[in-house]
């Protein structure tokens, strides 16, 4: 351990209260604003990244070398930190502010008590700034991370809300899609509408495109590889909502939908279905 880190580490123990307390009034946890319970959590954020500070010090942690060993303590208190306040609607800036905010003690208790040592002064704010950017770069990266992953759960969840598996009778099920069938969308549906299969024994499912904007050669392929699926589990597969110019681009394209039935409307559909099941509507008065 170098002097200027040992001189820090002297620093923390002994003054722990006062940098608590400059530290939050620094983070504007007085502010009007802030609810007793925020800065109660303030207050506990600022002690746990604190402890594991002095204990990252305490165990020869360089500033330099932060994804080191004596720091994993202080990353995993700034990484539950990130998160928290991210899934809060925390910005990271907000997040980065508050670790930053406990310079100005340190630095104030610097220059009051290491007065007499001028040679270890500059070292010690060395020491401080390093470690503070450190910490701050990591809650920013951890905060980047966990929006991602939250925007790719949210993603997934619209997804598969935007095609629901319908069971519409025994032993047919049907899939309305809307907006653009890519390969990832293509896949969910797959994945959703084989499941169901096995779940309901159903022989007959109706993928309904009406509300698909545009078919091309990928959609169309998309289509084919469903089929493919649903009859490979051995059901049957009617595609419906072929308006005149969706029919017109698939023969343009040279699209071979043989084999596989096809209907303008998901009630044209339903009935070919309901006769294939050996199901007569009839109208009672």
């Amino acid at each position: 351990m170098s002097q200027e880190t040992d001189a820090v580490l002297q620093l923390l123990g002994p003054h722990e209260e006062r940098i608590l307390t400059e530290w939050l009034q620094e983070a504007g946890a007085n502010a009007s604003r802030t609810t007793e319970a925020g800065r109660r959590a303030m207050r506990s954020d600022a002690e746990d990244m604190l402890r594991n500070l002095r204990d990252g010090l305490q165990a020869g942690g360089d500033p330099e070398a932060f994804q080191a060993a004596p720091w994993s303590g202080l990353r995993g208190t700034l990484e539950a930190l990130s998160r928290s306040r991210a899934a809060q609607g925390q910005s990271a800036g907000e997040t980065s502010m508050f670790v930053l905010a406990f310079k100005r003690p340190l630095f104030g208790l610097v220059q009051q008590e290491l007065k007499a040592r001028p040679e270890l002064q500059m070292g010690a704010v060395w020491v401080i700034s390093a470690l503070a950017d450190r910490m701050a770069q990591w809650t920013a990266s951890t905060y980047q991370q966990t929006r991602e992953e939250l925007i790719k759960r949210q993603q997934q969840d619209l997804l598969e809300l935007s095609t629901p598996v319908i069971k519409l009778f025994q032993g047919v099920l049907a899939v309305p899609m809307i907006g653009t069938l890519d390969s990832s969308r293509t896949q969910v549906v797959m994945e959703t509408l084989l499941q169901r299969i096995v779940e309901t024994g159903s022989r007959l499912a109706i993928i309904d495109i009406t509300g698909v904007p545009m078919v091309d050669t990928l959609v169309a392929q998309h289509l084919l590889k469903t089929v493919s699926a649903i009859r490979l589990m051995g059901a049957e597969c009617i595609i419906s909502g072929i308006r005149p110019q969706i029919a017109q681009t698939i023969v343009h394209l040279g699209i071979d939908l043989q084999g596989i039935a096809t209907k303008a409307s998901l009630a044209d559909a339903l009935e070919l279905a309901m006769a294939q099941q050996g199901f007569t509507v009839t109208r009672s008065r």
